[in-house]
């Protein structure tokens, strides 16, 4: 089985920033993607950024030009940095892997705040 561990997050005010990271480690894995989501209170989860294999990354409209996601090997550890944060983007932030034979895995989440 394969563990992913989030940290970083916390509370900061609107226009501020933090930096997520994500490590995995347990049973062998090849990854295909590892990626950031985010899930707000009544809300569905939703892709934030996404880094593959190769080193391409996929960002939604809504954070392009604000979060930057990068890693240290393809295999991670992968971070988020997330500039000019605004109170929309408050949520639990959950790392993702997808492993190139199927399996995807998910961190527990830790939350992020924005507010003044």
């Amino acid at each position: 089985q394969v563990q992913l561990v989030e940290s970083g997050g916390g509370l900061v005010q609107p226009g501020g920033s933090l930096r997520l990271s994500c490590a995995a480690s347990g049973s062998p894995f090849s990854v295909y993607s590892m990626a950031w989501y985010r899930q707000a209170p009544g809300k569905q989860r939703e892709l934030v950024a996404r880094v593959m294999r190769g080193g391409t990354t996929h960002y939604p409209d809504s954070v392009k030009g604000r979060f930057t996601i990068s890693r240290d090997s393809a295999k991670g550890p992968v971070h988020l940095q997330m500039n000019s944060l605004k109170p929309e983007d408050t949520a639990v932030y959950f790392c993702n892997l997808l492993d190139t034979r199927g399996p995807t895995y998910w961190g527990p989440g830790t939350q992020v705040t924005v507010s003044s």
